[in-house]
């Protein structure tokens, strides 16, 4: 009998700089901005925008993309990266930027059930809210080794109770990363992972959804309300760390 291919691994990695949709006064769609994909056989993508400007809205002066996959050496290690920095991004002159970095990287080793997870690099530099300094400082290690459902499950609800967003449904966790917010800034609560300026919105920072086999990263999503009504989310990146699929052919 004829041996049955192997499934190959697939290699997953998502990254941009700035998508949403303003919907007031007037309706804006915002493309998602220097954007990229990796193929499924690893690989690298990248993507680029430069001197951003929507009305008088949202502007940045750059942005980039990079994704990667690829296998170690001797094909026992897949190594998944994605990584999105933003330059100067200025929202409705309320939220500005000198820079904002996103990076998800994930390990999978072909006998291990689920890959391991790193955020190292994911930052804010001099973030500034209504002319405020606000210092985010992140926990890079967060869920980094949960290998399951359940695993996600046990370390979403041992998070609960200091202010942090965790929530868990059907094998899948949604939390932050924050670890503290300082800030000079009015109603800033240093354990939650967001902020409601009175007249703009709420601004969520570093948001994670996690899945047993993926992570992705939200650095900035901001709701606006008042005047000007809006959906946005800002440097966001995705890797996988799937198992590897079982041999069809048994061997």
């Amino acid at each position: 009998m004829a041996r049955k291919p192997r499934i190959p691994f697939h290699f997953h990695a998502l990254g941009h700089a700035l998508s949403g949709e303003i919907i007031h006064p007037t309706r804006v769609l915002i493309d998602a901005q220097a954007s990229a994909s990796l193929p499924t056989i690893g690989g690298h993508a990248r993507n680029h925008a430069e001197g951003y400007y929507c009305q008088d809205y949202i502007r940045f002066r750059s942005a980039h993309t990079h994704v990667s996959g690829r296998w170690n050496e001797d094909s026992t290690v897949a190594h998944t990266h994605a990584t999105t920095f933003i330059y100067d991004l200025n929202i409705l002159d309320v939220v500005t930027a000198e820079r904002i970095e996103v990076s998800v990287h994930s390990v999978h080793k072909r006998k291990d059930p689920v890959g391991h997870f790193t955020f190292e690099g994911s930052s804010f530099h001099n973030l500034r809210i209504e002319g405020h300094p606000v210092k985010v400082f992140l926990r890079e290690q967060h869920l980094s080794k949960a290998k399951s459902g359940e695993d996600l499950k046990k370390e979403v609800e041992t998070d609960k109770g200091n202010g942090r967003l965790a929530e868990h449904q059907d094998g899948a966790a949604l939390c932050s990363l924050v670890e503290k917010i300082e800030s000079s800034l009015p109603g800033v609560k240093e354990k939650e992972n967001h902020i409601t300026i009175d007249g703009f919105g709420r601004i969520y920072f570093a948001e994670l959804f996690a899945t047993a086999g993926a992570r992705t990263l939200t650095m900035l999503r901001l709701e606006l309300g008042s005047p000007q009504v809006a959906a946005l989310t800002v440097a966001e990146a995705n890797t996988n760390g799937q198992p590897m699929p079982p041999n069809p052919g048994g061997g």
